[in-house]
């Protein structure tokens, strides 16, 4: 009965960029916000430490995993995942509903399990999920590397998550994909699929 009450009285349209970890999902909303700040872009929570250059508030919300846990208990997430087996990730439900309820459109990048979680939430006239493609597994490799160091063992378990994701693609509206050294061409891509979803709103 609760998700019937979430699905129904929205005008809003939240737009999912879906895909594994190094597919672009960030590059790709950080353009975008470049260029239409009068969309919502949620910030997830994590549990994850910090990257140097981060900031809390912008990429995330960076808490300690007893307040998730907290947060969890008093149903605060629309989804929310352990990821590589190790923090906990998360998107709070007020974060995106209430934009949806004023009639906003709202732009939030998750792996599959949060796609997996929200489309039965959220109803299918509020919601278009866009898949981030890469050309192979080596591809996915060198980006993840590219990104900063992290240890073999986190290496492989984004690579595991990455083939489980992209066996999932199809179920996404939309499969973009973002070709190393081509991320203009992506974005333009994305950019055009939301437009026209935005024009059948009205």
């Amino acid at each position: 009965m609760e998700n019937e009450e979430q699905k129904s009285g929205y005008t809003g349209k939240l737009f999912l960029i879906v895909g594994p970890s190094g597919s672009g999902k960030g590059t790709v909303i950080e353009r975008i916000k470049g260029k239409y700040s009068g969309f919502v872009y949620p910030v997830s929570y994590t549990t994850r430490e910090m990257r140097e250059g981060e900031e809390d508030g912008e990429s995330y919300h960076y808490i300690l995993k007893e307040e998730f846990e907290k947060m969890i208990k008093e149903d605060e997430f629309l989804e929310y995942a352990v990821v590589h087996s190790d923090n906990y990730y998360g998107t709070s439900k007020k974060d995106i509903m209430q934009p949806l309820e004023r009639g906003a459109v709202v732009i939030r990048e998750v792996d599959i399990q949060g796609f997996n979680s929200i489309r039965n939430l959220v109803s299918k006239e509020n919601l278009v999920s866009i898949f981030m493609k890469v050309s192979d597994m080596e591809d996915l490799k060198g980006r993840i590397l590219r990104r900063g160091k992290i240890s073999d063992e986190e290496l492989d378990n984004r690579l595991d998550s990455a083939k489980k994701e992209m066996a999932q693609a199809g179920d996404c509206n939309y499969q973009v994909e973002n070709k190393w050294g081509e991320i203009e061409d992506c974005v333009a891509n994305v950019e055009r699929i939301i437009l026209a979803e935005i024009k059948k709103m009205y």
